[in-house]
């Protein structure tokens, strides 16, 4: 017969807690470089969605002839504006992330 376990009824003690971890320090360029960042996004999303729809889109698609047929093409048009889209969101998250460097 093996021996039993002494210890399966002892309660155990509860393990020491781990230091909170530290907060990040942010400098004015990490904060700078967020809202630059954000605003790029913003601007090239206004003009991704926006721009494929003018009447300036089909003047630069005078550059390249071969590529009219291309460029007329809504379904086309629509996958730039998609891509805007995509930045607009891109830059809204940024947005929301700003909070990181409210001071707690």
């Amino acid at each position: 017969m093996t021996p039993t376990d002494p210890q399966a009824g002892a309660v155990t003690p509860p393990a020491p807690e781990a230091p909170a971890p530290a907060l990040p320090v942010y400098r004015w360029y990490h904060k700078m470089c967020a809202i630059l960042f954000a605003t790029f996004c913003l601007e090239v999303g206004f003009f991704l969605l926006c721009f494929p729809w003018t009447s300036y889109a089909a003047d630069f698609a005078a550059f390249r002839p071969g590529w009219r047929a291309y460029w007329d093409n809504p379904f086309i048009r629509g996958g730039i504006s998609g891509l805007g889209v995509i930045n607009l969101y891109i830059s809204l998250i940024e947005i929301l992330r700003l909070r990181r460097f409210a001071k707690r």
